[in-house]
Formats: C-alpha cells, sequence, structure tokens
C-alpha cells in the first residue's frame, strides 16, 4: 500500500514562522521609535541654539541676558511642540536655557541617561551642554 504524500506547510511551521515574524516586527517596531524620538530631539536643540543665538543679539545692545519674552517673543514651546523652553539664570554674564520633553518625547534616552530635559548654560563665555550624551557631536 501506498503511503499519501502531502505537499504544503504544517500548522507547526506555520505558528513558528509567525513567532519569528513578530519577534522581529518588536524589535523593528523598538528601532523605530528610538530614531523617531532621536529625531524629535533635534527640535529641542535647534529651538535652544536659536534662543542662543537670541540672547546674544539681546546682550550686545543691553547690559544683561533677557528673558525669553525679550528674546524669544514669549513663545514658550519648541516649533514642532515637543519641547517647552524657559530660559533661567540671566544675568550680565550668564543664562540657562531648557528644553523639557512633552508627551511621547518624555520618553527618549540614549544608552540609560534620560534625555527628557536638555539644558544649555552659558557663563562667562563658557558653554555647557548637559546631558552631554543628548547632544549631537
Amino acid at each position: 500500500m501506498r503511503q499519501a504524500k502531502y505537499i504544503g506547510i504544517t500548522f507547526i511551521e506555520l505558528l513558528i514562522t509567525m513567532a519569528i515574524i513578530s519577534i522581529i516586527a518588536l524589535i523593528a517596531t523598538n528601532l523605530f521609535s528610538s530614531y523617531v524620538l532621536k529625531g524629535r530631539r533635534i527640535d529641542a536643540i535647534d529651538a535652544i541654539l536659536s534662543i542662543s543665538l537670541a540672547e546674544e543679539r539681546y546682550r550686545t545692545n543691553n547690559a544683561q541676558y533677557g528673558t525669553l519674552a525679550q528674546v524669544w517673543g514669549g513663545v514658550t514651546t519648541s516649533p514642532e511642540g515637543y519641547y517647552t523652553l524657559n530660559i533661567t539664570n540671566t544675568s550680565a554674564t550668564s543664562y540657562t536655557i531648557t528644553a523639557t520633553a512633552q508627551g511621547n518625547q518624555a520618553n527618549d534616552a540614549v544608552d540609560g541617561t534620560s534625555c527628557t530635559s536638555l539644558i544649555l548654560t552659558v557663563s562667562n563665555g563658557t558653554i555647557t551642554k548637559s546631558p552631554a550624551v543628548c547632544w549631537p557631536t
């Protein structure tokens, strides 16, 4: 008696294939999310550097650095809206600009370091960016 040959795939093979595809999709989704967060971080960096330039322009005509309302027209969010902006510690020689992540952007991190707040401090001509790993090199 001849045994019948079945052509096709078994249910087990189908389950294994689906499991592999699911794992690959999960990894791809996580990688994509991290790249999206990193791309949105540029929104904050662009705003901080624009405000810093405006601060230097303002300082050339005034005795000290200005507030956010004086140099940035009172706008408190980054151009794309992913960060809120603030200027503190303004004096004749220093200022600090802080961009704080909003919404899903608050999950942004690099190598375990949170990039929720990006800070640029200028003091007596010395520029400090923190956290350093969150800024482009």
